[in-house]
């Protein structure tokens, strides 16, 4: 009978055992997908805003995509995603496809990230200034940019990381710094009192390039900014505006 007992006991101590194994497990599972859970929104939530930003610019986002991971040199990614075997009978976890799904949208983040510091979405003015004229038909020709008055010295920065090509005198722009952005975009600084790049010079978007000023064809000192795609002049307006809910 003691022995009956003692295994009874047993069975027992182990049917708990399983029970409390059971719970833990089904407790992790929860646990698991509302980590997981929490991830996904949050990632889709990232992806969302910067992929309209992207698309309301009309940039071809793909192709964009496509050529920042060619010339991807290390800058935070791309993510490498979880490898598992395919081979045998053993089913794939299914937390790791979820996982590689995570990865791949990070990843695809993560060179969005870059390819914004590569585009014209920066504001090219610091400090007290207001807004003078916009880009479009003005006094019977073509405005190509747009325009901000403010105080002479008031900080000009670049708008997107890139090199300059031009810094100096040219025509009615004045003082003149034109850097070239990836993807076939180039940005204008005109009139300023100051240049503080060289040509040649990498710059990276906020950086701080040139003073307000009022030099060239110029009535007051202002800051004339223009955004061009190959020779084309494009409304700066739309890349500024289009990342004010992101940046």
């Amino acid at each position: 009978a003691g022995q009956r007992d003692t295994m009874q006991q047993t069975v027992s101590d182990a049917e708990l055992a399983l029970d409390r194994i059971a719970l833990d497990a089904r407790l992790e599972a929860e646990r698991n997908e509302r980590i997981f859970t929490q991830i996904e929104e949050a990632v889709a939530s990232s992806l969302v805003p910067i992929d309209e930003m992207f698309s309301s610019v009309g940039l071809p986002t793909d192709s964009i995509l496509e050529q920042v991971r060619r010339s991807y040199s290390g800058q935070g990614g791309p993510l490498t995603p979880i490898i598992f075997s395919t081979s045998g009978d053993a089913e794939v976890d299914p937390l790791t496809h979820r996982a590689n799904d995570v990865l791949g949208q990070l990843d695809e983040l993560n060179l969005y990230r870059i390819a914004a510091e590569k585009l014209p979405f920066g504001f090219p003015v610091t400090g007290y200034y207001r807004s003078t004229s916009g880009f479009g038909p003005r006094w019977g020709r073509m405005h190509e940019g747009h325009d901000w008055a403010g105080a002479t010295g008031t900080p000009i920065h670049a708008t997107a990381d890139g090199v300059v090509v031009h810094a100096g005198r040219q025509g009615g722009y004045g003082n003149l710094i034109k850097i070239r952005h990836d993807f076939g975009y180039e940005t204008r600084y005109a009139h300023l009192s100051k240049i503080r790049v060289k040509v040649g010079q990498r710059v990276s978007r906020g950086e701080r390039i040139g003073d307000m000023g009022n030099t060239g064809r110029s009535t007051g000192t202002h800051l004339h900014y223009e955004v061009r795609v190959g020779s084309k002049a494009t409304n700066p307006m739309k890349y500024i505006k289009a990342a004010r809910d992101v940046f």
